[in-house]
């Protein structure tokens, strides 16, 4: 198996600004223009877009939510937690990798309007992921939790929310 600097360095990744490492591999140039779209989108969006995204133990990908699905691909290392928050409160653990007999799936779907973040479980290792998000990402859909409001609305997922938030 690589290591996390081989991908870094080879996939030409670059810092992500919710932790970790990425880059974008596709955007399509089809558009899906403001009025085609739900109120919750402020302008026109690409139909879709995609990365690679490499996460390292010790690094997380701090608690976003995002206007529309991300679809994740695991790809290369260890497993991936995915960490959820829906709006009624729940938690939910999504472990994106390949050991299938340890609860462990290839691909894994965080949906719009969800709180996640994710961290790597395994102690000196990473995981190297694709991301596919449609309508396309864009940073206008893009929502960082602020950590006092999502302990205030969430108390009873204090530490979860402490580790990756910042």
């Amino acid at each position: 198996m690589q290591t996390a600097e081989y991908w870094i360095e080879k996939l030409q990744l670059q810092k992500h600004p919710e932790g970790g490492w990425f880059r974008e591999i596709y955007r399509d140039d089809g558009i899906i223009f403001r009025d085609g779209l739900p109120s919750r989108y402020m302008g026109s969006r690409v139909y879709s877009t995609a990365i690679y995204y490499l996460l390292q133990s010790g690094e997380c990908s701090v608690f976003h939510r995002l206007q529309s699905d991300e679809q994740w691909f695991h790809l290369e290392g260890s497993r991936l937690a995915v960490h959820t928050l829906s709006s009624s409160g729940k938690y939910q653990k999504l472990l994106l990798g390949k050991n299938l007999t340890s609860g462990e799936q290839p691909f894994a779907v965080v949906h719009r309007g969800i709180w996640f973040g994710a961290s790597v479980e395994a102690d000196h290792s990473f995981t190297l992921a694709a991301c596919v998000v449609a309508p396309g990402f864009d940073f206008e859909d893009f929502e960082s939790a602020r950590r006092d409001e999502l302990i205030k609305t969430f108390p009873q997922h204090k530490e979860i929310i402490e580790k990756l938030t910042q």
